[in-house]
Formats: C-alpha cells, sequence, structure tokens
C-alpha cells in the first residue's frame, strides 16, 4: 500500500488520509508513477492524488477500469464514465492523499496541455447543449422496434409456416432486434474505452493466440511462435470470428455476469425474451427445433455484431501503452463510417464511433449534433478525423487482419 510522501522525497511510512482541516502532502509525478502495481495503486484527478488500492475491488466499475489508470491523471477519464460527479465525489473524499505540487504539469509527461483544455471545453459545451441528456421518445421508439422485429419474425412463421425461406427471414429479422445486459455491456465495454487498442487492458484486442493485431504480430514472429498459421488469418476470421463470438463467447459471459452481480432488471429483460421466444415459436419447432432457431438466431447477430463493430478499431493503431491524453488516445484508436438513416439506426449509431470513444455516457441519438464541435477540435489540433464509407470500413478489417498476418510471417522466417 503506498503511504504520503513529502515534498521531493519518495514514497513515507503508510498513512490514512489527512487529517481533517490539515494541509494536504504534496506530491511529485516521480513519487505518484512508483504506485501502478496489483495492490498499491494511485491516481490523479484535477491534481488532487487519491490512494485507490483497496477501494479499486470494490468500484462498481470494475477494478480493471479504475486500475488501468494508475498512476496517471485520470481526470478526463472520470468525467466520461461518471455523469453524477457531485454523487461520485463523495466515494472520492477518503481516498484523498494529497495533492500535486504547484509546479507539476497537471499530466505526467509530453502531452498538449492545450489540446486538453480544448478537449474539457469542448465538453462543457456539450454539456451546455444538454447533449447528455436522453431523448426519452428516442428510446421509447427503440423499443418499439424491438418489440415490432419480433411481431413481424412470429407472422411470417404464422402465415407462411416453418419453412426454411420464412425460418432464415425470421432469424434475420430477430438478429436485429437483439441485445444484452446493460450493466455487463457497459462493465465490459468501458474497459474498452479507458484504454482503446491497448493490450491487456481492452478486452477487444486482447485476442492473442487467436489473432494477432497490431504490434503483436512482430513480437510473435520474433519470439517463433505459431500456434495457428497467422499469414491466413484473414480467411480464417470468417470461420471463427463472426459467427461465433455472440454465441460462444458473449452469450456465456452476459448471462455468468447477471448471475454472479444478481442484476435483476437485466435478468428480468432477458427471462421475458427467453420466455416469449421459445412460447412463441415451440408451437411450431418444438423443442428441438426452437433451440435450433435460437442458436441460428445469434449466429447471424454476432455476423452483424462483430462487423459493426471493428470496422471502427480493427484498421487503426493497436499495440502497448502510450499514455495519451484522453482525446488523442480516443482518436488514434477508432474512425468513423459515412452516415446514413439505415446505418445510424441498425447499427446503433456506432458508425459515430469517435463521439461515442469521446463521449462514452452521451446518449446516441445526440453524436450528429456534436460530430461538427468534434470536428472543428481537430482540425485545430491536427488530429485525424477519419471518416469511411461503409463498404470500405468493412474491407479494412480484412486488409489489416492480412497485413498483421504478413507482418507476423516476415517476423517469423527473418528475425
Amino acid at each position: 500500500m503506498g503511504g504520503v510522501g513529502e515534498p521531493g522525497g519518495g514514497p513515507g511510512p503508510r498513512e490514512g488520509p489527512a487529517p481533517l482541516g490539515a494541509p494536504l502532502p504534496i506530491f511529485r509525478w516521480e513519487q505518484i508513477r512508483q504506485h501502478d502495481l496489483p495492490g498499491d495503486k494511485w491516481l490523479v484527478i484535477e491534481r488532487r492524488v487519491y490512494d485507490i488500492s483497496r477501494w479499486a475491488q470494490r468500484h462498481p466499475g470494475g477494478s480493471r477500469l479504475i486500475g488501468h489508470h494508475g498512476a496517471e491523471d485520470a481526470t478526463d477519464a472520470f468525467h466520461a464514465f461518471h455523469q453524477d460527479l457531485h454523487f461520485v465525489r463523495k466515494f472520492l473524499k477518503p481516498l484523498l492523499i494529497g495533492e500535486l505540487a504547484p509546479e507539476e504539469p497537471s499530466q505526467d509527461g509530453a502531452q498538449n496541455a492545450q489540446l486538453i483544455e480544448d478537449f474539457r471545453a469542448l465538453r462543457q459545451a456539450a454539456e451546455d447543449m444538454k447533449l447528455f441528456e436522453a431523448d426519452t421518445t428516442f428510446f421509447a421508439l427503440l423499443l418499439g422496434h424491438i418489440l415490432a422485429m419480433e411481431l413481424l419474425a412470429w407472422l411470417i412463421i404464422y402465415l407462411l409456416g416453418p419453412g426454411w425461406v420464412s425460418s432464415i427471414l425470421a432469424a434475420l429479422i430477430l438478429a436485429i432486434s437483439q441485445g444484452f445486459s446493460a450493466h455487463w455491456w457497459n462493465f465490459r465495454h468501458f474497459q474498452h474505452h479507458a484504454k482503446p487498442n491497448i493490450f491487456h487492458k481492452d478486452p477487444d484486442v486482447t485476442v492473442a493466440p487467436v489473432f494477432l493485431l497490431g504490434e503483436s504480430s512482430v513480437e510473435y514472429g520474433k519470439k517463433k511462435r505459431r500456434y495457428l498459421p497467422y499469414n491466413h488469418q484473414h480467411l480464417y476470421f470468417f470461420l471463427i470470428g463472426p459467427p461465433l463470438l455472440t454465441l460462444v463467447n458473449f452469450e456465456v459471459e452476459n448471462l455468468a455476469y447477471m448471475l454472479v452481480c444478481m442484476q435483476w432488471t437485466d435478468l428480468l429483460w432477458a427471462a421475458s425474451f427467453y420466455s416469449r421466444f421459445f412460447l412463441s415459436y415451440s408451437p411450431f419447432y418444438g423443442a428441438t427445433g426452437t433451440l435450433l432457431l435460437f442458436v441460428a438466431v445469434r449466429v447471424l447477430e454476432s455476423h452483424w455484431f462483430v462487423w459493426i463493430t471493428q470496422m471502427n478499431h480493427i484498421p487503426k493503431e493497436i499495440g502497448h501503452e502510450k499514455h495519451r491524453d484522453w482525446a488523442s488516445s480516443q482518436l488514434a484508436a477508432t474512425c468513423n463510417v459515412e452516415p446514413s438513416l439505415f446505418i445510424d439506426w441498425f447499427s446503433g449509431h456506432l458508425n459515430f464511433q469517435i463521439e461515442h470513444h469521446l463521449f462514452p455516457t452521451m446518449p446516441r441519438h445526440n453524436y450528429r449534433r456534436v460530430a461538427p464541435l468534434v470536428k472543428a477540435f481537430c482540425a485545430k489540433h491536427g488530429l485525424h478525423y477519419e471518416v469511411k464509407p461503409f463498404l470500405t470500413a468493412l474491407v479494412d478489417i480484412i486488409g489489416s487482419l492480412k497485413k498483421s498476418g504478413d507482418i507476423w510471417l516476415d517476423a517469423y522466417l527473418h528475425q
């Protein structure tokens, strides 16, 4: 457990928070950097130093999410993930152990202070425009869409019978109307947002040894690791990537999370879906046929989900921790896809991936409105605001996998 240090010195003996009303101890970054170990985590928020070593295990978002920012300035991440800051600050008070020395910069390392200041002004402008407030009408329409799609799929089977054509059509309709536990999704996806495309911190890109992405290609090649023919990973991606991710991984992980964490609201929603599904289709298919239909729906849903989510990330920079500021790290790992009414709605507005990453708690219907502000911010600071056509983005997934596989093969053979 890290203790309080004196100005200019190393860590001192283990102590608790400073007594009420006493001056706060002063720390420098060289001291803070020492506290990024399992069981010994400090972080900085708004120039104040917090010891989260014990609290991390009780953090509602999970210990990994908060631990990823150990020994860093986590101010922008703190604002990005918490909507009620006044409430959350109550939990921070007992963890406060000091503050940055006045001569110390707010961020450790060579970061652009003006860029960070301008991004915070951008976020404040979005708050002033009330872009973090959800439109209940929009989400009522979304719920209506899901129920309407379920009804349409059932009517197809009811009117046309359980033949191959009608069954495939119903499965396709159901595949674009389902979802996961909201709590589980936030638990997993916020880890991805915290450190996008960073190995061992972003679960979405820590996929070796099945697939090699970015910097892992050279590492595996140099170490002569060949668990799979990685120079052909762009081909076997079609066999084990899109078809199986949702069915094999997310379905099990989703249910396990709801049961272990006792997320009763999500469990009730899930139970209502499974009940509706089996009650609706067992009269047509029987128990075994209904189970096969469910598997078909999840496989089709997995295809859509994988292509939609990975087109924004796999073609981008993937590697080890770079300790960038919040805005720069998100823009280095994401790109947008050209908007359209169809893509916006059926991708869950994830084609606005840049806005989604910069502001993960912003309701998705406001991404279009904040996008011009983000573009202006990027233009001012020379950050690449990348927008691709939809089909180009899909093809780039395969191209990126092939490129990484070729890099692995070259390193494997020649280094």
